[in-house]
């Protein structure tokens, strides 16, 4: 009988630990993929903010974290700044504020916002609006947005993106992460608490 020495019992064993690691390191490379494309696909992705539509509260090649979870089980409310996909086209994505949820009468005129009938006092535009808008009402299953770059934003005014259904909201916007020196929660208006839903 041939005994085997103790070198070549230590390299059987080498070779077995360096196989376990080996096997070890692509299990949490699998296991990381996975984790993050669950994250991405149901809690929440960045997102780079295209253009100038949403000045002076968010600029051209900001990110974002957008959060992905909290529609599935709430409705969007007045004032949340959300992404969509674009009605007209949906491989783009919009990023606007919600004005008006189902029920709500919308109207602008003078260059106010006019919600359920009171102006909207907002001190988070770049400028008055300069158009006639309404009114109109929201209808069920969707909301109705603006840009806060009221007069250089393609929103529900305009055909092509009209009132959005909730099925084309992608999420909420919850922080900008980029430039780390402008790093913030994102809250919505507290002008907005102050609505009731139109009878």
């Amino acid at each position: 009988m041939v005994q085997k020495t103790e070198t070549e019992r230590g390299h059987k064993m080498g070779k077995v630990g360096e196989k376990s690691v080996v096997m070890e390191y692509v299990e949490s490379i699998v296991i990381a993929i996975l984790l993050a494309l669950f994250i991405m696909t149901f809690i929440g992705r960045s997102y780079v903010v295209d253009g100038a539509s949403m000045v002076p509260t968010l600029h051209d090649g900001e990110r974002l974290i957008v959060d992905k979870l909290t529609y599935r089980f709430s409705e969007p409310k007045r004032g949340e700044i959300i992404v969509f996909k674009y009605p007209a086209n949906p491989k783009y994505r919009f990023i606007k504020r919600v004005i008006g949820i189902p029920g709500d009468e919308i109207m602008i005129e003078n260059g106010k916002v006019y919600l359920n009938g009171r102006p909207l006092e907002e001190d988070y535009i770049s400028e008055p609006i300069n158009e006639r808008f309404g009114p109109f009402v929201v209808p069920e299953g969707t909301v109705f947005v603006l840009g806060d770059n009221r007069n250089n934003s393609q929103d529900s005014r305009y055909f092509g993106v009209g009132y959005i259904p909730k099925k084309l909201i992608e999420g909420r916007a919850l922080m900008r992460y980029w430039p780390l020196t402008s790093i913030d929660v994102i809250h919505k208006p507290e002008i907005f608490s102050d609505f009731a839903t139109a009878k």
